[in-house]
């Protein structure tokens, strides 16, 4: 069982300078979400008395990502070292507590192995994440002397000889606060890079017979961060592949995993089948049997079951119904909502509008700031006029409405049910009774026309 004894400090205070950008390195995308918001969420999972961050500038655009998480902010106005921040973070907090040190850029740090390194730290008075790898250039060697650890040697400090040791150290470790302090107190510049490197606290901890227990994470990849572009596209690359691997165990059908990709999460039901060139993010729920076509792009939206959504749509903040057809080539943007059964064709392009069931969009038309009635059927190159260069205006389709090819609603506008509309008609004012609408230089109303049906053709 995790225990809530233990404060997490997050290092985020770093220039980031080798990822050639001009905003903070932890606020770059992995898989859809920031690389800092991996790591606060993972010191969330553990359910700590306190999240200290330590940043350098930028505030405001850090904050903007995880402003919904509460954090503790600490400023390293002239970040001088890993050492210098720490002691930063520790400053206000009681001498029992126990600290938890993460790294903002080291986005796949487990919460499995934040239990081995809180239970490792029962029997010592600090305990460090390690672990063996075969090509170890960039990392921290741990230095050990019959088995126990005695030290850290930064890479720029080390010698040839101990460059080849490959254990190296994550940068994560727990420690009480009042020992933490003590030994941070003692550390100096006197290395390459002229910083306080908090890795010298391990030598100090040795010289006072201190025990030091190290762990393993579950996995290499867990220590991996991140420091210029390349790095970051290699862990997306990882992040990908682990997401679809689960997809895939958990029954969706992903036609070409080399080229799909989740940017957020995905909650799915059975029979869910994706094709390639497709990309989810944030937050997407698809129901039973639903199919995305190839080259889809669907952001934040829900698609209820037997949807086919068909090649090369768009939706965004959308909610579409069951058994409807999507595509190829539509657009659904923020606040669409469609009923069952709908179907919106080729080109078509929506916006904060209701479509109720049955109804069809099937060509080259705009619908926006509208609300479509059910077995509406909306003909090739009809479009809702609702913005008059400073105000958005509404749309109203009743049921069972016509509306012709090459059709302009000028909102605000209300058609009643039943209505046919002739193609090539602009629409001013509102219709209140069921008829054909026309134009020649003005609006015109044909009563009692009955609207032609389908003959059956041998």
């Amino acid at each position: 069982m995790l225990t809530q004894d233990v404060i997490v400090v997050i290092l985020a205070a770093g220039k980031g300078t080798r990822m050639r950008s001009n905003y903070p390195k932890v606020l770059h995308f992995l898989g859809g979400k920031t690389i800092l918001e991996h790591v606060v969420q993972t010191a969330q999972s553990i359910k700590p008395k306190k999240i200290i961050l330590v940043y350098s500038s930028q505030k405001k655009i850090v904050f903007s990502n995880i402003y919904n998480i509460p954090i503790e902010w600490v400023i390293q106005k002239k970040p001088q070292g890993t050492g210098q921040a720490i002691l930063l973070a520790i400053k206000n907090i009681s001498d029992d507590e126990n600290v938890l040190v993460l790294y903002g850029d080291v986005p796949f740090i487990s919460l499995e192995s934040i239990k081995k390194l809180q239970k490792s730290k029962k029997t010592s008075k600090i305990s460090l994440l390690t672990t063996k790898i075969k090509n170890p250039n960039g990392y921290g060697r741990i230095l050990r002397k019959k088995g126990k650890v005695i030290g850290i040697i930064e890479e720029k400090d080390a010698t040839n000889k101990q460059k080849d040791i490959k254990e190296v150290y994550s940068g994560i470790f727990i420690a009480k606060r009042k020992n933490l302090k003590r030994w941070l107190e003692k550390i100096d510049k006197k290395n390459k890079k002229q910083e306080f490197y908090a890795t010298d606290i391990v030598s100090l901890a040795y010289l006072e017979s201190n025990f030091i227990s190290t762990v393993q994470p579950l996995n290499y990849e867990e220590i991996l961060g991140i420091n210029n572009k390349l790095q970051l596209s290699i862990l997306e690359n990882i992040f990908q592949k682990k997401q679809i691997e689960n997809l895939l165990i958990n029954g969706v059908i992903i036609k070409d995993p080399s080229h799909f990709f989740l940017r957020g999460t995905l909650q799915h039901g059975q029979n869910v089948e994706i094709d390639t060139g497709v990309i989810l993010e944030n937050h997407v729920i698809l129901g039973d049997n639903v199919k995305i076509g190839p080259g889809c792009i669907i952001r934040n939206s829900i698609i209820d079951s037997q949807t086919n959504i068909q090649a090369y749509t768009i939706i965004e903040n959308a909610k579409i119904g069951k058994n409807c057809i999507i595509g190829p080539f539509a657009h659904l943007r923020s606040n669409t909502l469609l009923d069952e059964n709908v179907h919106i064709g080729n080109f078509v392009e929506i916006k904060d509008s209701f479509i109720k069931t049955k109804s069809k969009v099937k060509h080259l038309s705009y619908l926006g700031d509208s609300e479509i009635g059910s077995k509406v059927n909306i003909g090739a190159g009809s479009i809702t006029c609702n913005y008059d260069g400073i105000n958005k205006f509404k749309t109203i389709i009743g049921d069972n409405v016509l509306v012709g090819s090459n059709t302009q609603l000028v909102a605000p506008i209300k058609i009643v049910k039943n209505t046919t509309i002739a193609a090539g008609t602009t629409l001013t004012k509102d219709v209140n009774t069921p008829c054909l609408v026309y134009n020649t230089k003005e609006q015109k109303y044909k009563k009692n026309w009955i609207r032609p049906h389908k003959i059956n053709q041998k």
